[in-house]
């Protein structure tokens, strides 16, 4: 089994949806993905958080085997995104943006972390990005995701980023952004041309695609009566497909997939980190035979 880095956002998120709102739940990219992906591997984080940031949830994280040695612990407060989603949940409008401690965010890898092999850089500036690849010694893979602020604002860091990793998690829109394309073939060869061997493309409720090569590989969504919170949901994707690549090797992407879109599955059934959080190993186990079930013929 091989280390696990995360770096990313730790915060609060204020959530507004037809449950109700739900204020100051422990949210951010990187907090879903080490979860998600602590189910498989030993995780290591780095964030920063501000003094307002409970020790109860520090230890909720130590508790599922994260290393918090990287989480720093800033004098002010921490990142807080307030936003609402539709009825429906496919759509959402941001509130508000608090910044906070995150605005001079500077990841500092430490020492005992530069050997990880496993590296995913979370939804932060390009900048940084390239800022945390400088610090890793030789990892045998990286992961990236980004967002259509970065393809607006720092396009050309961004495809200094795209060289230099292995595998982009994107999501539809933004893949059709970043690439002027429509057609997911097309999205994907372009993807491809500014570096990533492998790109996944996350379609919200209708799955994820597998491009590496000539190889394509469509995963379904888990059918759910009903979603609670699809925030998080792509981080703690790329959080259990990086786990199970710690776990068993850069071996098997498509079971990847699916462990990724599991681990995603149970995230949406509760508000913030709730589910990630009651997860077990044994439950997400049967959730990957239920995948098999759903898509054998």
């Amino acid at each position: 089994m091989s280390s696990l880095l995360v770096v990313g956002s730790v915060a609060f998120d204020t959530i507004h949806n037809h449950l109700g709102s739900h204020d100051r739940v422990i949210g951010g990219s990187a907090t879903y993905a080490s979860l998600a992906a602590s189910q498989l591997a030993p995780v290591r984080l780095v964030g920063v958080v501000g003094k307002d940031f409970p020790r109860e949830a520090v230890d909720m994280l130590r508790g599922h085997g994260i290393d918090t040695t990287g989480l720093e612990v800033a004098n002010g407060e921490t990142f807080h995104w307030e936003g609402r989603y539709s009825d429906d949940l496919t759509s959402r409008e941001t509130i508000k943006t608090d910044l906070n401690v995150f605005a001079d965010f500077n990841p500092k890898i430490p020492t005992a972390f530069r050997d990880s092999e496993f590296v995913m850089l979370g939804n932060i500036a390009p900048q940084l990005q390239l800022h945390v690849l400088d610090q890793i010694d030789s990892p045998k893979l990286v992961i990236a995701d980004t967002m259509n602020l970065w393809i607006d604002t720092a396009l050309d860091p961004l495809k200094e980023v795209l060289k230099r990793v292995d595998i982009l998690v994107i999501n539809e829109e933004e893949a059709r952004q970043l690439t002027g394309f429509h057609h997911p073939l097309a999205v994907a060869e372009a993807l491809r041309t500014f570096g990533p061997d492998t790109v996944i493309v996350k379609r919200g409720e209708y799955g994820a695609l597998l491009f590496l090569e000539e190889d394509i590989f469509c995963a379904p969504a888990y059918p759910l009566k009903a979603v609670s919170d699809p925030t998080g949901a792509g981080d703690s994707f790329a959080g259990g497909f990086l786990g199970y690549l710690a776990e068993n090797g850069h071996t098997d992407l498509r079971q990847a997939v699916i462990c990724g879109s599991a681990t995603a599955s149970f995230c949406v059934q509760d508000v913030g980190t709730g589910a990630l959080q009651d997860l077990s190993r044994d439950h997400l186990e049967k959730r990957i035979h239920d995948f098999r079930e759903l898509t054998c013929f």
